[in-house]
């Protein structure tokens, strides 16, 4: 399927590794112009494709999501470059574990990271993608709806990034714009890797996880959330705005009480 991406413009934050990277991965090989924005420095940036295709393809720009001045500087370096914005993923973040007993000034540092970072990104980008009638993917998580526990800033910030996403699907419908939010839940990056190395069986922490995810029984892979973004993020999709997309095995919408026991699945 030819989901005609070829030279579009696209923004990725949080590119550097894990989903981002992915997510850059699939852009590229779509043909599309792909610009990261990620506080790793470029050298840190371990592409999964061609180093070909990543030299002529990927523009890299290394930044804090949360510095308003130097984010609306490389909007206006994309543009000045590249003519156009086309795309918008919202991928930087991260479950900083923030919860009830730390300080407050923490918890609007979380929220910052988090939630405020994407509204400053298209603030300044907001005009470009009116020209370019594009669209925007927010990257969700699986808390927003479920709870997790002890991480109040971001299961606040992904909330909030849900009711975002319907506010402003409908704010620049008018301009054509479309607004989608793709919500993973358990799939293994290098900081979920690093969380399960940590505990006093990671190998059985890594079985137990398997085992909550009701389809096949395994977490879903990075490239697994890369495409619905992808696909998303496509004239293919032109008519899919408002939406909360789960790419989760399951995970967040089947019963419990049916999906771990599977005793009565099994047949002689």
């Amino acid at each position: 399927m030819n989901l005609h991406l070829e030279n579009k413009v696209i923004i990725v934050t949080g590119g550097a590794q894990g989903i981002g990277r992915s997510i850059v991965a699939r852009f590229v090989e779509e043909g599309a112009q792909v610009c990261i924005i990620d506080r790793q420095s470029q050298t840190e940036f371990s592409p999964t494709t061609s180093s070909a295709s990543i030299h002529k393809q990927v523009d890299y720009y290394c930044a804090e999501i949360i510095d308003e001045q130097r984010i609306q500087e490389i909007i206006s370096e994309i543009v000045t470059k590249h003519k156009r914005i086309d795309v918008i993923v919202n991928n930087a973040g991260k479950n900083d574990a923030v919860g009830i007993r730390h300080a407050p000034a923490q918890f609007r540092d979380s929220l910052n990271q988090n939630l405020v970072s994407t509204f400053v990104l298209l603030h300044y980008a907001l005009d470009a993608l009116i020209d370019s009638r594009g669209c925007i993917v927010n990257i969700g998580s699986k808390c927003s709806v479920t709870g997790q526990g002890g991480t109040s800033g971001y299961a606040a910030s992904k909330g909030a990034l849900n009711a975002l996403t319907r506010e402003w699907a409908l704010d620049l419908a008018r301009f054509g714009i479309r607004v989608n939010c793709v919500i993973p839940a358990e799939v293994i990056t290098p900081l979920y890797e690093d969380w399960l190395s940590k505990t006093p069986d990671p190998v059985k922490a890594r079985q137990q996880l398997n085992e909550t995810i009701p389809l096949e029984r395994r977490t879903t892979t990075t490239e697994e959330v890369a495409d619905m973004v992808v696909f998303v993020a496509s004239n293919r999709s032109s008519h899919t705005t408002g939406q909360l997309l789960f790419v989760d095995g399951g995970y967040v919408h089947l019963d419990r009480a049916c999906t771990q026991n599977t005793s009565h699945l099994k047949t002689s």
